[in-house]
Parts: C-alpha cells; sequence; structure tokens
C-alpha cells in the first residue's frame, strides 16, 4: 500500500478515535467535559432579557388528532405574548396565539391554537411535500437544545399538516437535508385552525441534566395579511438568532431518551432504455440492474451521531439544468444526495458576507459533488476501441461521518468516503475485449472543529481535507497522487452583536507527477504561462512555472469588519489567493492569484410609509490585483430593493468598471486590456399571497467597443389549488460579445506576444430555456413532482481578430484590417474550418482551425412518485427523460431547433426504489 494512502488511513483513525473518545468523556461526566456547571450558567446568559415558556410533565394521554381536548394540555401554560415583524412593526400580533409545552420520557409536545377573527375563512393553507414552499398559513418552532446560542432545530407546519424541518449550526443556515421522525395533526374550525405536534427526543440532541432549560423561538404566519409573529422579539434592523431566542425551562429528561441505532436499508431496481449504435456490443438499448444497500445512523453519545452509507444508491437524485459554459472555468452544481446533504451545515467553511459584491468567491474546503464524480479517464478507454461501455459515476463503496455538537460548544464533523476503481470496457478495431481504467481507487477525508466562546460571540475553527489516491502510471500525469488543505476561521461579535469581525484562512498542498502538477500551473486558476508574468521564486509557496515541481503549495486568507445592526450599515473586506494555492480535489476553485478587497455603506429603512414597508439603499466599490501587481478589477456600484406596501418587491443595481489588465483573456498569453464595462438590473416580484405568484427580471451589460448582452427571465407559479402548483420559468438571453477566445497557434514572427498568436472572436449568442415543474401533494406523505427543461441555444462567431499589443485595448480584425480570412464549407454548404494568414505577403505563416459555431439543443426531465408509507420508510417510483443534439451552425431558428429535439433519440431511466426505517 501507498505512503500516502496509508497516511490519509491513519489520519482518518486518528481522528475517528478522537473523536470517540470526546463521546466517552462526554458521557462519564453527564454530557459535560467539567462537573462544575460554568459551561451551562455562562450560556444562560443574556445582554437583553428574553421570555420564558415552562413545559409541564405529560399527566394523561394525548391523543394526536389536531385537538386540544386532552385534559393534560390544561396542566400546560400557553405562550401568548407575540409582536409583529411586519406588517406593522412592532405592534402586538393582530390575531391570538397559544402554545403549550409537555413532555413526557420519550418526547416533547406541542399544542398550539392560532385563533382568527375571520374564522376558517381566515385560514389560508396549501399540501405541499415535506420541505417546500408553503405558501400558506404556518406555525414555526425554533430549538436550541444545548442553550448554547448557536445549534438549532427547525420544525414547521401549516394547516395542511405539511411539513418543514431543517438544522442550523452556528452562523450556518440552513441543513434542509436533515428530515427527523417527528408527528403532527391539525385541524381547521370556526376559531382559526390547531396543531398538535410530537418530537421524540431521540431526534433532538441536548446535554445530559436532569433538568434542562432550552432556547426556543416561535413564529406564526397569517398569509392573507403577510404577517409574522414572533415570540422573542427584534427588529428587522436588529441581529437576531439563538443569542436571541426565549428559554423552554422545566424539563427534566431521563437518560436513555435518545435510540442509538438506526437503520435505513434499501432496495432498487432500474431499466435503462437508451440511444444506442447497432453495433455496439455493449449497449442494446436496454439495460436492467437492482441493487441494495444500507443507511446507518449510530448514537455515539447523546449529542455525536455517526451516519454510514453502504453501496449508496443515487439514483432517484433530481436532473442537473442544461448550461452552456464558453468560459475556461468549471460549472458549479448544487449537491442533491441526501447523504451529503443532510448534516451538511456542520462542514461549512469559508463563507463570504457581504452585502454587495460581484466576480468573487469564497474559500471553499469541501466540495461534495467531488465524490462520485464522472471518471475523469473517460476519453482514455473511448481512444484506444471501436466501443467503450464506461460508468457513470466513480461508484462509491461506503461512506460515513461524525456530526453533533457537544455540551459545552464543540462542534464536530468527520467525513470519510471511498470510491472504487473504475473499469471500462473496451471492444478493439478486431473484434478483440480488454478493459481500461478510468478512474483509480480514492479517499476522501473531511475534518471539521468549531469552538464556541463568550455565549456564542465568539467562534473559532479548524477544517481539514485529504484526497489520496491508488494510481498506476496511466493516471500519474494528469492526477495527483493526494492532496491535503487545511483551515481555520473566526467569528467575533460585540455590541450585541453589533459589530462584527470574520475571517478564514487556508493552506494548500498537492503532490504527484511532474507532469500533473505542471499542468496544474498552466490551468485557467493560475496561468503561470503568461509570458510577461512577473517573475517569481518558488519558496514554501508556489509562485513560478517550474516543470521539475512535484508539488505545489498557496496559500488563502478573507477577513470582514462589518456594522450588522441598526439603520446604517457598513462594511470592508479583504480576500486573497496566492498564485499556487490549489484545492481543487476536494472543493470547487475557478481561480488564485488576486488580492481582492470592497467596502459598502447601508442605510437601511425599517419603518414602514405610505410609499414603501422597508427600503435598502447601498453603494460601494471593489478592486483586484493580481500578484503581479496588475489592477485587474475596479467597480462602483449602487443598490437598491424596496417592498412597496401591497407587498410587491423591487430591487435594481447598477456597476460600472472602467478599462482595466485582462490576465485571463489569452487563457495563458499576455495581459491585454479590456473595455469599460456598465452592468444594469431589475428586478419585480408580486405579492405572494397570491394564486398566481410572479417574478419578472431583466438585465443589459454593455461596453465601450459595441459589445452587449441582455437577460430577460420571469417566473410564474399557480396554486389552482391548495394541492396543485404549476411552476412556468421562460428565460432568453441574447448577446453581441466582442472579445471570446478561440485558440492560440505558434508565430515565431510575432515577437510582441512572445511568439504566439491568440485568435479572438466577435460571437452573437442566444438562448431559450423553459423550467417547467408540476406538483401534486396527494397527503403530506404521498407527492408527484414533474420537471421538463427545453434548452436551445446557438453560437455565431465572426470577425476574427487580435490584439495589436500586450497592455493594449486596440485589435485589428482578420480580412478586414489585417490579413486575410478564408472560409472552407462542406458538402452541405456549411464552414467547415477558417484559414487565416495573419500579415498577407509577410513572414508569417497561415493556420487553419475548426468553425466553433454551435447549434445545441436538448430536452431534461424526470417524474417522481414519493411516498412515506410510515415514518421515514419511503418508495420512489421514478422515471428520467434526457435527449440532446448539436449541429455545427450558429443561428438561432426555434422552429428548426425544435424539430431536431424532438426528433433525437431518447436515453429514459425508469427506478423503483423502497427504504424500511428501522429504530432501537
Amino acid at each position: 500500500m501507498p505512503t500516502q494512502w496509508t497516511r490519509a488511513l491513519a489520519r482518518a483513525f486518528v481522528l475517528l478515535a478522537a473523536t470517540r473518545t470526546l463521546a466517552l468523556a462526554q458521557n462519564a461526566n453527564g454530557g459535560h467535559p467539567s462537573a462544575d456547571g460554568a459551561a451551562k450558567s455562562a450560556a444562560s446568559s443574556h445582554a437583553i432579557p428574553v421570555p420564558a415558556a415552562r413545559a409541564a410533565r405529560r399527566a394523561t394521554a394525548i391523543v394526536l388528532d389536531g385537538k386540544l381536548d386532552d385534559d393534560a394540555w390544561k396542566n400546560a401554560t400557553p405562550v401568548t405574548d407575540f409582536t409583529q415583524i411586519d406588517p406593522d412593526v412592532g405592534k402586538p400580533a393582530s390575531q391570538r396565539t397559544e402554545m403549550r409545552f409537555m413532555f413526557d420520557d420519550e418526547a416533547l409536545y406541542i399544542g398550539a391554537k392560532m385563533y382568527d377573527t375571520e374564522g376558517r375563512k381566515g385560514v389560508i393553507t396549501s399540501l405541499v411535500r415535506r420541505d417546500q414552499q408553503f405558501n400558506s398559513d404556518y406555525i414555526e418552532i425554533v430549538i436550541d437544545g444545548f442553550h448554547d446560542h448557536l445549534g438549532r432545530a427547525f420544525f414547521d407546519l401549516n394547516p395542511s399538516g405539511s411539513k418543514q424541518d431543517q438544522l442550523g449550526v452556528g452562523t450556518s443556515c440552513c441543513d434542509s437535508g436533515w428530515d427527523p421522525i417527528w408527528d403532527a395533526a391539525t385541524h381547521i374550525d370556526d376559531d382559526g385552525w390547531t396543531a398538535e405536534i410530537r418530537i421524540p427526543l431521540s431526534q433532538l440532541r441536548f446535554s445530559t441534566d436532569s433538568v434542562q432549560t432550552w432556547g426556543l423561538q416561535l413564529r406564526r404566519f397569517i398569509q392573507r395579511r403577510n404577517e409574522l409573529d414572533q415570540w422573542s422579539y427584534w427588529a428587522k434592523n436588529e441581529t437576531g438568532g439563538p443569542p436571541r431566542f426565549g428559554h423552554l425551562e422545566g424539563l427534566e429528561i431521563k437518560p436513555g431518551a435518545q435510540k442509538k441505532l438506526e437503520l435505513l436499508p434499501y432496495v432498487v431496481g432500474r431499466t435503462s432504455h437508451t440511444a444506442f449504435d447497432v453495433g455496439d456490443p455493449f449497449n442494446n438499448g436496454a439495460v436492467q440492474s437492482a441493487r441494495a444497500g444500507l443507511d446507518l445512523k449510530y448514537l455515539l453519545s447523546t449529542n455525536l451521531t455517526l451516519d454510514a452509507t453502504f453501496n449508496p444508491d443515487f439514483g432517484q437524485v433530481e436532473v442537473d439544468p442544461a448550461v452552456i459554459n464558453l468560459s475556461a472555468f468549471e460549472t458549479s452544481f448544487p449537491e442533491k444526495r441526501p447523504f451529503f446533504i443532510a448534516g451538511s451545515g456542520v462542514f461549512e467553511f469559508g463563507g463570504l458576507n457581504c452585502y454587495f459584491c460581484s466576480n468573487v468567491s469564497s474559500l471553499s474546503a469541501f466540495y461534495s459533488r467531488r465524490i462520485g464524480r464522472a471518471p475523469t479517464g473517460a476519453d482514455l478507454a473511448y481512444d484506444r476501441g471501436v466501443y467503450a461501455d464506461v460508468p457513470d459515476a466513480a461508484s462509491i463503496i461506503g461512506a460515513a461521518k461524525i456530526t453533533g455538537r457537544t455540551s459545552d460548544g464543540w462542534t464536530v464533523g468527520v467525513l470519510d468516503a471511498v470510491t472504487n476503481r473504475s473499469t471500462a470496457r473496451i471492444q478493439l478495431a478486431d473484434g478483440t475485449r480488454t478493459t481500461q481504467e478510468v478512474e483509480p481507487l480514492t479517499n476522501y477525508f473531511v475534518g471539521r472543529l468549531k469552538k464556541d466562546f463568550m455565549n456564542g460571540n465568539l467562534v473559532l475553527g479548524g477544517i481539514a481535507t485529504s484526497v489520496t489516491r491508488q494510481m498506476d502510471t496511466t493516471f500519474a500525469p494528469r492526477l495527483n497522487s493526494h492532496s491535503e488543505f487545511i483551515g481555520g476561521d473566526w467569528q467575533y461579535l460585540w455590541k450585541n452583536q453589533t459589530y462584527a469581525w470574520r475571517g478564514n484562512f487556508g493552506l494548500s498542498s498537492v503532490e504527484g507527477d511532474a507532469r500533473d502538477i505542471y499542468a496544474r500551473q498552466l490551468s485557467s486558476a493560475r496561468y503561470f504561462q503568461r509570458p510577461d508574468r512577473a517573475k517569481q521564486a518558488n519558496g514554501f509557496f508556489t509562485n513560478s512555472l517550474d516543470s521539475t515541481l512535484t508539488a505545489m503549495r498557496g496559500g488563502a486568507f478573507y477577513t470582514r469588519l462589518a456594522k450588522e445592526s441598526g439603520d446604517w450599515l457598513w462594511e470592508t473586506a479583504l480576500n486573497v489567493r496566492t498564485p499556487g494555492f490549489e484545492n481543487n480535489d476536494m472543493a470547487f476553485l475557478t481561480r488564485s492569484d488576486y488580492i481582492w478587497y470592497n467596502a459598502n455603506l447601508v442605510r437601511y429603512f425599517t419603518t414602514p410609509t405610505s410609499v414603501y414597508r422597508d427600503f435598502w439603499v447601498s453603494v460601494g466599490g471593489q478592486g483586484q490585483n493580481n500578484f503581479s501587481r496588475d489592477l485587474t478589477d475596479e467597480q462602483m456600484q449602487t443598490y437598491i430593493q424596496m417592498t412597496l406596501p401591497n407587498f410587491w418587491q423591487w430591487n435594481t443595481m447598477y456597476i460600472w468598471h472602467p478599462a482595466l489588465a485582462d490576465d485571463r483573456l489569452l487563457r495563458g498569453g499576455p495581459v491585454v486590456q479590456k473595455p469599460g464595462t456598465g452592468f444594469t438590473a431589475f428586478n419585480l416580484n408580486s405579492d405572494n399571497r397570491r394564486a398566481l405568484i410572479w417574478n419578472a427580471n431583466v438585465d443589459y451589460a454593455w461596453n465601450q467597443k459595441g459589445g452587449w448582452g441582455t437577460d430577460w427571465s420571469t417566473s410564474l407559479n399557480y396554486r389552482p389549488t391548495s394541492q396543485v402548483s404549476l411552476t412556468f420559468g421562460p428565460s432568453w438571453s441574447d448577446s453581441h460579445a466582442l472579445l471570446q477566445y478561440v485558440t492560440a497557434v505558434v508565430d515565431p514572427t510575432d515577437a510582441a506576444f512572445y511568439g504566439s498568436r491568440y485568435v479572438l472572436s466577435a460571437i452573437k449568442q442566444k438562448t431559450l430555456a423553459l423550467d417547467t415543474r408540476l406538483s401534486v401533494t396527494f397527503t403530506p406523505t404521498m407527492t408527484l413532482e414533474l420537471y421538463a427543461q427545453p434548452f436551445i441555444a446557438s453560437g455565431q462567431y465572426f470577425d476574427f481578430k487580435e490584439f495589436n499589443a500586450p497592455r493594449s485595448g486596440d485589435y485589428s480584425i482578420f480580412g478586414t484590417q489585417k490579413g486575410t480570412i478564408v472560409a472552407a464549407r462542406d458538402a452541405n454548404g456549411l464552414v467547415a474550418s477558417y484559414t487565416i494568414d495573419p500579415d498577407g505577403t509577410g513572414p508569417a505563416k497561415s493556420f487553419t482551425f475548426g468553425n466553433p459555431d454551435f447549434n445545441y439543443r436538448s430536452l431534461r426531465g424526470n417524474a417522481v412518485f414519493r411516498w412515506e408509507y410510515r415514518p421515514g420508510s419511503t418508495l420512489y417510483v421514478a422515471w428520467t427523460h434526457s435527449r440532446s443534439d448539436t449541429e455545427p451552425m450558429g443561428d438561432f431558428n426555434f422552429g428548426r431547433d425544435f424539430n431536431g429535439l424532438t426528433g433525437t433519440r431518447p436515453d429514459n431511466i425508469f427506478l423503483v426504489k423502497a427504504s424500511w426505517w428501522l429504530a432501537r
């Protein structure tokens, strides 16, 4: 076993063992590392007085039917004092609300009565799938079980019994992949509506004290008035959250209330009907498969949980939307796999907070879609054989994570996953069969730790990641053998959370074959090969191009100082990536080599007037330099947002960039100057209380050379009944860009550009997309959802050109301003290639490149029937449909392109999956 593989496993073992030791130590001390109770008393203090509720022990039986007619509820004192956040800020709630709390040895019970002066007519409800938007009345219960002013669990319920739940950890909000097992019943009557909720203590995390006080926040939303009422009140222009929560007192919890083990075995059957070649021996158009696996949840202590998955299935996840990406950078898609979504908030690191910022990224440490990604060596298989059977994704053998919060303020997250070696079957030209490895055996590891002090006003944290591969010589030039990242972060709040200082930093290291490290130096993240780049030395950090290096290291830093509470707000921030920073094996990184900075001033009006309900205005600017001291970004911006008295909302922004140096435009070539650009956008949202809700957005960009682009989009959500929702989202973009990169060719005669020519082009690009969703909810646990996205895009390249000199904004068009250009056409009359002679009769040689015009059509969609036939146990029936086609023409013709799309042979996948939840 390679040394780096051993190191990775050793790191995982040490951290897992340390976490287990911490869990055992907590259990031995009754859930507290020290017995003096100091942690609990410190966590209970509040700088601003907060309200308190008291929970009563359940004395008699409760029938969970949505009616508070059981005798047991008479012993619970109701909470009734609620204050409006909207629409009448700071005034008492317009409708009376009563919430009662009880507990027994197994569960927490909430009984809520939401009175309405208009009776059942005033209650607006909808029936939606779990964790979907309500667009109705609802109540929300938020529990901070440790009362540490950081962790919180949200439980939302509407009058139809539809549920939402999510976790928040520290400043992270929120983890919607958390699906605890809890029961609720509702009832609508002439007084309004009623709810009864039972939350098993096994689904919550808290200390092991015999008598406990939890942090508690209660909210009620009244749809017809757009009224949000809150029990523990803070104003819109104040910083709230768990430090401002009220108290739930009187809880007496016996040991053993939390279940130790939960199992979720599954079985799945799948059939695929895909497009195929008649001679393809690996695909006859229909492939059937079946598999089984297991998800496990084990309570290591009262507050640390082990989640593991063996042979996981991710077959029913929602499809990614189609995109056209003409940049040098990768496209990021959100995670949709339940195992990685659940508890993801614990692993969050490097957040970028700003009132307004653009064209800048946060310090990412963990992008879970790296695990189980598409094989990176698929081209190796396709290049060897006539036919190849390449797996869609690297198979995850198993994954496990430990997450939780200790009673003295430690947030713990440890994740380890192993993806199997992926092999493709190949048929060679002579008909013989062979195989080709397309992805090596890989181990992924993440460890996250945070500790809060000063009642949550100071939080310090750290993170470490590792990717280790077991490779042969085939992958040595294209993948590193191992990579590591270590980072830290902090948050300090003071003066009742009015001011905040946040930041993070990180160090990265990748090691491997010199050919792989050299390729990373040449990548779009840094372009070390840029010929006019200031010379650097490779010390502790890697800054200079060197083909002999077998390791590359870099650093990152971010800090922000801000005023976050009050009518006047401000911020200033600094964001840095050294040139050699590289953590893309485990995170998502588009670029390094920059020093970015910004400042904004905000005025926030929260007192309603006859013109607005709230009003936000910000002005500011930002700039950016690379480590060669080139000014690569400078902008001034303003942003305005307003909520109108009728609850419509609008916002607009304006950004201006002067002409600046661009060290990325020539993709490894010298710096040139990009023209000054402007950007403006306007967005309008209708009143979300209506059956028809719509949004409209338009933006327009232009530059000083005559380039322009516009985007139009709208989204209409229609609810004809409380159980049906239809969303219709067309979008259209049309642009005329002037400086789209095409290619680079070697030309020793072009001394100004260091022996190369960099060809760019104008491009007319048009894109039409139509996102459509239909959701039908039969019961709170049974839904049918349909999604479809027709997508058509075209790009027509013309006016091929090159810059006249480095660091200049002037350029010349081939064929009109310099040299010649000749188009060669194929048998169908379409342009197949272009031949350019840069200087006519001069010494430069002519060169040829293919026509980059494109016309792309795609249709993606799926249908998912989901039935939670018993708590925690689910049946899925899913169908996924996709088809796409590409043509070498650059014009947009809706009729032709739509007909071409419908005439393309589709891929269809059908899947049935059943899981069973078992607990003890």
